[in-house]
């Protein structure tokens, strides 16, 4: 669910360093994560009163006021340039407007707790790319065993066994779908804007704003105006933007200049283990066997993906 690790090539070669955040890292990587986790939990909740693309569009809504303020406040400038506002329309479909809809359309047929699962997979997915589009990322033993691994978590989580019984297969096929979405995206971001002497905030705020022009675009032709506001989805349409988009990509954006993007990506680990404790203690979702047990062979692919050769000399 991040736009901060795909545009922080830029950022990490022009950003002048910065003084040491007041609250310790582990905290903010915790917040980070809590606040991912449960970002599942609100797009159930406010699929309940609007549509899934009236979810998306109000969560970018808000999540891209929150970055023009601390750019306000930093008094940082959009990015200038035809060829990267061109290159950044595409980025903001593939990480935002693309798998947030697709996301917020899943979770009217599949619980929260799958779609958080599924959304685990984006490493699995993004090295299985990289092995393509990026001749330097080479494959190791472990990496393409922790593969294999993953892919047999997730026919684990969807029951493959038993016929995918009891799955709503568009529903779930929509929820990979945007997993898939985002490693497409970060590789597009790092072929076409790496070293674009833009900020990361620069370059996030101005992504956020073209999905957001995107969904208004959108949203008008498949939906039309409730009938009625909902107070408790609307409230979790505005927490999903404000807090697990707007909030979560600066918290994010401060771990990767603090700890490092490996390190801060970690954080992928946690997601599926929080949206399935809140889906299921806070929306009441039933739980099979399979559903953690698949989920903990899924995240410990996807950790093998992420190991690296070590060079001569490296630590």
């Amino acid at each position: 669910m991040t736009t901060a690790t795909a545009c922080r090539a830029p950022a990490e070669a022009t950003a002048p360093p910065r003084p040491r955040a007041r609250l310790d890292w582990r905290v903010r990587f915790a917040a980070l994560s809590l606040i991912w986790g449960f970002s599942f939990l609100l797009i159930k909740v406010g699929t309940e009163g609007y549509a899934p693309f009236q979810v998306t569009l109000g969560r970018l809504v808000f999540g891209t006021a929150v970055l023009a303020v601390a750019m306000a406040v930093r008094r940082e400038r959009l990015p200038r340039g035809v060829r990267t506002w061109g290159h950044l329309t595409v980025a903001a479909f593939l990480l935002n407007a693309l798998p947030f809809s697709l996301f917020a359309y899943s979770e009217l047929t599949i619980p929260s707790t799958l779609a958080g699962i599924c959304n685990a997979t984006s490493p699995l997915w993004g090295m299985a790319l990289s092995l393509v589009a990026l001749s330097e990322d080479r494959p190791t033993r472990v990496r393409v065993a922790g593969l294999g691994i993953g892919f047999l978590g997730v026919l684990t989580v969807l029951g493959a066994w038993q016929g995918f019984h009891g799955l709503d297969a568009t529903g779930t096929a929509m929820a990979l779908l945007a997993s898939l979405s985002y490693p497409i995206g970060w590789i597009y971001v790092r072929r076409t804007l790496a070293g674009s002497g833009d900020s990361h905030l620069s370059l996030t705020g101005a992504q956020l704003l073209l999905a957001t022009g995107q969904l208004a675009v959108v949203t008008p032709l498949f939906t039309s105006l409730p009938t009625r506001f909902s107070p408790l989805p609307l409230l979790a349409i505005v927490a999903l933007g404000a807090l697990g988009t707007g909030l979560a990509v600066l918290l994010q954006y401060g771990l990767v200049a603090e700890v490092g993007p490996t390190t801060a990506q970690m954080v992928t680990y946690f997601i599926p283990v929080i949206a399935t404790a809140a889906g299921v203690a806070l929306l009441g979702e039933s739980l099979a066997w399979s559903t953690p047990v698949g989920a903990v062979i899924v995240l410990a692919g996807a950790a093998l993906t992420q190991v690296r050769r070590k060079t001569p000399g490296g630590a």
